[in-house]
Formats: C-alpha cells, structure tokens, sequence
C-alpha cells in the first residue's frame, strides 16, 4: 500500500476545501494505526516518520499533503507535535 505525500499549492487546497476539515492536535508520541477509510490531510504543523508493512518509512511534516489507503497499518512516530486537517473518504 502507498502513502502520497506531496506540497499542494494553495489553489488546490482551497479548491478542496481543507480549511473546513476539522483539525486534529497529537504531541510527540509513537502508535499503532489502522485506517478502515482513505485518509486526506494537510499538516499546518509537525513532523511524522511513518512505518509501512513494506518496511518503508515515510516523512510528512508542515505543508505537506498526505494520503493514506484504506486497509493500511502503520506505526506513527511524531517527532514534533502535529496539527493537521484531516477528512476521511
């Protein structure tokens, strides 16, 4: 399963809409998660490394555009506390 990360422009962001998502707030911490639906975010703050099964590890922090499928387990390490828009699908 792939996580997309990637740098919207603000044109795209208001175009979805994100300034409406409820935000979400999570000091440094290290947890296990599971998504049972796509999760879209925009991180206004922070810093993640996120492990896939994959053995991969992926970075998000502020600015950054996340995707994450449907099905997938992860474990987040949050270096720096995150404050992010989320929506789920």
């Amino acid at each position: 399963m792939k996580v997309e990360v990637r740098k919207p422009s603000q044109e795209e962001l208001e175009k979805l809409g994100v300034k409406k998502w409820p935000i979400w707030e999570k000091e440094e911490s290290t947890f296990d998660w599971y998504y049972d639906s796509k999760e879209n975010c925009y991180f206004l703050e922070g810093e993640v490394e996120v492990d896939l099964p994959s053995g991969e590890c992926v970075k998000v922090q502020k600015g950054d555009f996340a995707s994450f499928p449907k099905g997938l387990s992860c474990t987040w390490h949050i270096k720096k506390k995150v404050r992010k828009h989320y929506n789920f699908e």
